[in-house]
């Protein structure tokens, strides 16, 4: 027979169309006169087992023999055909249980299939699936059912197909994987390459991927019904699904509703456009034989959705190109986030509050069950911001998940542009994933957390950066007259924060001097008021004090680019990273320098000195050191040559790092207030060690210098040294301040 090609499209005609279709097993009767219609898009097909789901898609694929009837590809009878030549014409087929090649890798199936010049190539099913791309040399054998599951439909999409058959394509797939599935097929739905019949048993995943939803009934199509309809009516899930009374107890089309396929003169249901109650009567995979479940146990289980199907995508249909332009370049908003699961009916209670007052929102569902909760942005959406969670998302583990999407929204907001603000509010968890993204965000962007952690350390939640936290009073469950006047509180709050800083005057170079930070201790206060008053006529500086949290603000700026210019003078919080004081740095000490290449200008200032609280919490094995009371609550202990030597090492492995300019000056007579002869820490040995460490540690260049000065860190000599070092490196914007004056 001679190659057949795809054929093309007509004006007006269904992609799919059956009439009548019989097919037998011998005797049994498995599908009886069915008729149904796939104009375009996405249709489900919904029914227990035994239902002859499976054996309609083999029919139309030409893999069993139908009896009578009819069956319609783009116009064009397919029936009778031979399965090679259906699937040229542009069928693709995805059949349950994936069936993959064990030895084939992914990159060797994809290889396999792939046509050329087709639409569909390997490297555009890498940029839909990125697990894939990540997989590619791992075996059929080797991935996880979600990844079997997607090279299943990727293979089908290399053969180009205008229709994609896909018979229980989220079978045995964890919560995230399966939205991911139904979110990616939809998506390509409304790209409007390939229309998708999807045969399910999941009630839930059937009615988020289409609507309406075909239910199948003793080899019959019993309705074709609005997916919100048949969501929200369990009862009716109970008669036709499995669960109650058998489907051939109600096998009459006088529900149906129109659809479709569905009779001319159906009329739907009328359908609210409010949220609706969505309830899962069938939470196993129902049989013939399924036992009753509980009408208490389904009430428990259902869930309030603000939009009912994936097939509206941002409240438009599939096919709908709006949709799409609508994820160009985004316009200023505020983000609403929260696990909307759980916390939907507050989340939307602020979002409403906010665009009452005039502010675009975006609602960001951060939940980690894997399901659509009506969210402008789903958190498959967040989850796939970050691949490497996912596995932590699928691991049924709700600490892991936690986890996974406390990273993932982190990573999402991180490359959101035009930001108002972010609002949330949660418990332990919420506050976890929502904190972690507000850190994404600059300094100034407001920032606000409802949270009932608020009440006790904030610490790790804030950081380093401006977030409010608010405590909300009671459990952030449900609203009442209490939870009402937090939230709203709350959402006045951020709608006119948003709006100042919406109205907020950008900075302006040529009038607004620059912003220079400075690392300031208690010890090196002389040194950093010298450099201030040197540099405060073309400079503005901020000052850090160094206990940990003030060199992390510091660098928040420098990488949020509020900071052009760093004098970074104190660097004693490394000390008390690496021996473990109260003050310390973290590991990421210097990065916001090495991240966005500013220009440096740093010293060894308080390097002497490791900080504990009250003489009796120093540790044991520091009892017997130099220890000086800078207060009752504030005890410091001297540093030792093998300390310095280790200090010096680290401190220059970073320095080395830094591709700007780099000009890192050494006080030779003294690196603080009590590092002077006389004084309780002077101890030229030490220095001496953490000198030695630096100079053979830091890859000297010409744009990278260490610089020897024979003065005290506090001698106004020194300071002077800073500011010239400073103000050399910014030349060109110390000419432009000059003339500006």
């Amino acid at each position: 027979m001679a190659e057949r090609f795809p054929v093309p499209a007509k004006a007006g005609t269904p992609v799919l169309q059956l009439q009548g279709v019989n097919v037998f097993y011998g005797r049994s009767h498995a599908v009886q006169g069915v008729d149904l219609t796939l104009q375009s898009g996405v249709l489900s097909v919904v029914g227990r087992n035994g239902m002859g789901k499976t054996t309609m898609c083999k029919a139309i694929m030409g893999l069993v023999p139908m009896s009578s009837g009819s069956i319609r590809f783009m116009g064009e009878e397919i029936g009778g055909l031979a399965p090679a030549d259906i699937a040229r014409l542009g069928v693709g087929y995805v059949p349950q249980g994936r069936r993959l090649w064990r030895s084939l890798t992914v990159h060797e199936h994809l290889r396999l299939m792939s046509k050329p010049k087709g639409r569909w190539t390997p490297e555009r099913i890498y940029e839909v699936f990125p697990r894939l791309a990540e997989r590619r040399n791992n075996g059929g054998a080797q991935l996880s059912g979600g990844e079997q599951q997607m090279l299943a439909i990727s293979r089908a999409l290399l053969m180009n197909p205008r229709l994609l058959i896909m018979d229980e394509p989220t079978e045995g797939l964890a919560p995230v994987i399966v939205a991911h599935v139904e979110e990616t097929l939809v998506r390509l739905a409304a790209d409007g390459d390939v229309s998708i019949l999807v045969i399910e048993q999941n009630i839930g995943v059937a009615t988020q991927m289409s609507d309406p939803v075909a239910i199948m009934v003793n080899g019959r199509i019993n309705r074709v019904i609005a997916s919100a309809t048949l969501a929200a009516d369990r009862d009716l899930q109970q008669r036709l699904l499995g669960v109650g009374r058998h489907g051939h107890d109600d096998t009459d089309a006088g529900g149906q509703e129109a659809g479709p396929g569905v009779p001319q003169g159906a009329v739907p249901a009328p359908v609210g456009q409010g949220p609706i109650r969505i309830y899962m009567a069938n939470p196993v995979t129902p049989t013939r034989w399924s036992k009753d479940v509980p009408a208490a146990q389904i009430e428990a289980s259902a869930r309030t959705v603000s939009r009912p199907t994936l097939a509206t995508i941002d409240g438009r249909v599939i096919g709908d190109t709006s949709a799409l332009a609508a994820r160009g370049p985004s316009e200023p908003h505020v983000i609403i986030a929260g696990t909307l699961d759980t916390k939907g009916e507050e989340m939307r209670f602020v979002r409403d509050i906010i665009k009452a007052a005039g502010l675009r929102t975006r609602l960001v569902d951060v939940s980690t069950q894997g399901r659509n909760h009506g969210a402008d942005v789903s958190a498959q959406e967040v989850a796939l911001a970050s691949p490497r969670a996912l596995p932590g998302l699928a691991s049924g583990d709700r600490g892991a998940a936690v986890a996974a999407m406390t990273e993932a929204f982190a990573t999402w907001t991180a490359g959101q542009q035009d930001v108002l603000g972010l609002i949330s509010a949660g418990g332990s968890g919420g506050t976890a994933i929502a904190t972690a993204a507000m850190q994404m965000l600059p300094i100034g962007v407001p920032k606000i957390m409802v949270s009932t952690m608020a009440a006790g350390n904030v610490a790790h939640y804030v950081g380093s950066t401006d977030i409010t936290m608010m405590h909300s009073v009671t459990d952030v469950q449900g609203l009442n007259r209490i939870s009402r006047a937090v939230l709203g509180n709350a959402a006045h709050a951020m709608a006119a924060m948003a709006k100042a800083h919406l109205a907020s005057p950008r900075p302006d170079p040529l009038r607004d001097r620059p912003l220079v930070g400075l690392t300031m201790f208690g010890v090196t206060t002389p040194c950093v008021q010298q450099v201030a008053k040197l540099i405060g006529a073309e400079w503005e500086p901020l000052v850090f004090h160094a206990t940990g949290v003030g060199g992390r603000s510091m660098e928040k700026l420098v990488d949020s680019r509020l900071l052009q210019g760093v004098i970074d003078v104190s660097t004693t919080e490394v000390c008390d990273m690496l021996m473990g004081g109260i003050l310390p740095a973290t590991e990421d000490r210097f990065g916001a320098i090495i991240r966005t290449r500013l220009p440096y200008v740093g010293s060894v200032g308080a390097l002497d000195m490791v900080n504990f609280a009250a003489p009796d919490t120093v540790p044991q094995h520091y009892r017997g050191r130099n220890l000086y009371p800078h207060n009752p609550q504030v005890t410091l202990m001297r540093t030792t040559v093998d300390e310095n030597l280790r200090i010096g090492r680290w401190i220059g492995e970073k320095l080395n790092l830094m591709e700007g300019p780099v000009r890192f000056l050494i006080p030779e007579g003294g690196v603080s207030s009590l590092d002077a002869p006389g004084k309780p820490f002077f101890d030229p040995e030490a220095d001496a060690a953490l000198f030695k460490a630096l100079a053979e540690t830091v890859r000297i260049t010409t744009n990278r210098q260490l610089i020897r000065l024979p003065h005290h860190i506090n001698d106004p000599a020194f300071a002077q040294a800073l500011v010239r070092e400073f103000l050399a490196l910014h030349q060109g914007r110390r000419g432009a301040a000059r003339r500006r004056t």
